[in-house]
């Protein structure tokens, strides 16, 4: 069985392992303060251009979304996403849980635009009774997003500009963000999304560290007291040079974006297979994960030799699957599955 149905199926990259077992017997202090996650973040904030920036490490994606939201939302307030969001669909409600409403909006590729963002906002206090409803205090999206699309300079400088008139903070989820970066058509730099967004993270899990994301703080405004936050929803991890030591591994070389380029380059060759066969996409995604339309007849035997996610019902003969790479996927597996997607009948 050859596993695509996510990029977290494998441990880690090899030379985050070797970093792990080279240090292992090292005596550092915890909770972040050691040398590694120094450097680590040394080296994020030269990537990105923004030494003002604070970071942080946490061990996963939910994790990251709760505590940056509910440490920048006052009680009142909510937080914009599409309705196909993470934090909408697949966190078993963490956010709601800390207090704070998830205000969706309809999205049909997992986008949400500026104008979404400011009627949603104008909406809320051109009511008469608006203090009766949950205010709009944040604005989630995520890059790439569920779906694997990814935004553009102008759509994310459009989305900044707005958050920015209505006094929204704009946070981006990074999970797959190396992905992202190198997509095809991708015109938006680390730097780039550091000038423009308020808070974002850098993924690790999905993008071959065993675990772990590194959050950017870029407004000074959120930077306060985050520590507090992190330790009270349990995120500040005793052994934190753990994290450290991998997103200094990530970064120390490019091996980040390494990654991020072989997935992609792998993923385009199996989206292009599906193509040339006819067979249609969901998305129009340029990233690690691809979203062909099959018909259902064939997915047993795709099935057999394969793993894949099933995405959604297209309708009553063809299902939407999901089709992943990641850092280790092999050009030798992706050859057979080409190979089995031509033989498709």
């Amino acid at each position: 069985m050859i596993r695509f149905e996510n990029d977290y199926a494998e441990g880690a990259h090899p030379q985050i392992l070797q970093r792990l077992v080279t240090t292992n017997e090292e005596q550092t202090p915890g909770y972040g303060m050691d040398e590694h996650s120094e450097t680590a973040r040394a080296y994020i904030k030269k990537a990105i251009a923004a030494e003002q920036a604070d970071i942080h490490f946490l061990v996963g994606g939910t994790q990251t979304n709760t505590i940056v939201i509910s440490s920048i939302l006052r009680p009142h307030q909510g937080v914009i996403a599409a309705h196909t969001g993470h934090i909408a669909v697949h966190e078993t409600g963490a956010i709601e849980a800390t207090g704070h409403k998830v205000l969706t909006l309809p999205s049909e590729d997992g986008k949400i635009t500026a104008a979404q963002v400011k009627a949603c906002y104008e909406a809320h206090w051109q009511d008469s009774t608006h203090e009766h409803m949950v205010q709009p205090g944040l604005v989630y999206i995520s890059h790439p997003t569920e779906n694997g699309t990814t935004y553009s300079k102008a759509e994310l400088t459009a989305l900044s500009e707005v958050c920015r008139e209505c006094g929204l903070p704009l946070f981006l989820d990074g999970a797959r963000l190396g992905y992202g970066l190198v997509a095809q058509d991708s015109d938006l730099s680390l730097a780039e999304i550091a000038k423009l967004c308020d808070v974002f993270y850098i993924g690790g899990t999905k993008m071959g560290a065993l675990f772990g994301e590194a959050v950017v703080i870029v407004n000074p405004a959120y930077q306060r007291d985050f520590r507090y936050m992190m330790k009270q929803r349990g995120g500040l991890l005793a052994k934190g040079r753990l994290l450290g030591i991998q997103f200094e591994t990530l970064f120390e070389e490019d091996l980040y974006m390494a990654i991020s380029h072989h997935a992609v380059d792998m993923a385009m060759l199996i989206r292009q297979a599906f193509i040339n066969k006819g067979f249609a996409l969901r998305y129009d995604s340029k990233t690690n994960q691809q979203f062909p339309i099959l018909p259902n007849d064939i997915l047993t035997a795709l099935a057999e030799k394969y793993s894949f996610s099933t995405w959604e019902t297209f309708n009553d003969n063809h299902t939407v699957v999901r089709f992943c790479t990641s850092w280790a996927t092999k050009k030798e597996q992706v050859d057979r599955l080409i190979e089995d997607i031509h033989q498709l009948a």
